[in-house]
């Protein structure tokens, strides 16, 4: 299958510019780009796309082996870069992506030019005994999964908006409530699993694309001390602070996201 109906591709922008790869977060789709991808239309190729079981994606292409780790999906990445004869790639990722894109970065360095990170995390449990925060404990992460198991909706209303951050805008949270719900609950209640579960601490040791971290203020899924423990342990990595609040700035606070993707491109 064609990664372009497997992940729903879509092609716009400059043609003949560096390309820009858009990848979307936890219960979202392309559509959470549309406020950033175009300020870059002119002068970049824009590659956007959904994760399997995200928009408009071919649940069929959904694989339970495949798709068990984040490095499943980091190879769905890259074959959307080989499908399409991507080089010299500035991938965008948001929250899980930004993971996935680090995944793919070190397995094909080649094809990478830079990294834009939005609200990554390499592990979301904390880990006390190494000294580790990442904002969750066990317990919390494990509640979390079982109330989302029980009820993916539910847990999607009330989880969204928390998320979001920004209570005094509750139509963001509303958007992202709607987001999550138009995700396939099955393959959205696994890829829960595998993002909340997962640790890819080591990965950005090994990553060698220069990478922007944008780090939201506010963010209970990716607090300050991640944003910074990413910085400390990514060689040749930017760490900006953004005034916006919540874990969404791409919907959130859309102008300061571009400023700030732009002044470091």
């Amino acid at each position: 299958m064609r990664t372009t109906q497997r992940n729903a591709v879509t092609l716009t922008g400059n043609p003949t510019g560096q390309p820009m790869v858009f990848a979307h977060g936890y219960g979202c789709d392309q559509n959470m780009w549309r406020h950033v991808a175009p300020a870059f239309a002119d002068s970049h190729r824009l590659v956007l796309f959904d994760h399997v079981g995200s928009g408009r994606s071919d649940l069929s292409a959904y694989d339970d082996d495949r798709h068990s780790s984040l490095g499943g999906y980091a190879d769905d990445v890259l074959e959307i870069l080989h499908e399409n004869d991507l080089w010299d790639v500035v991938f965008v990722g948001h929250s899980v992506s930004a993971m996935i894109g680090v995944i793919a970065a070190t397995r094909e360095p080649e094809r990478f030019a830079r990294l834009v990170l939005i609200g990554p995390s390499p592990r979301y449990i904390n880990e006390p005994a190494g000294g580790y925060q990442g904002g969750f404990d066990k317990p919390d992460i494990e509640s979390l999964l079982v109330s989302l198991d029980s009820n993916y909706l539910g847990w999607s209303s009330t989880m969204a908006p928390v998320i979001m951050g920004n209570p005094d805008r509750p139509e963001l949270g509303e958007e992202l409530t709607n987001s999550f719900c138009r995700t396939d609950p099955e393959i959205a209640k696994k890829f829960a699993r595998v993002t909340f579960l997962s640790d890819n601490r080591d990965d950005l040791l090994e990553l060698r694309t220069p990478a922007l971290i944008l780090q939201c203020s506010d963010d209970v899924i990716a607090p300050t001390a991640v944003g910074e423990y990413v910085h400390k342990h990514t060689a040749g990595s930017t760490l900006v602070h953004l005034n916006a609040t919540g874990h969404c700035p791409n919907l959130s606070a859309p102008e300061e996201t571009i400023d700030a993707m732009k002044a470091w491109l």
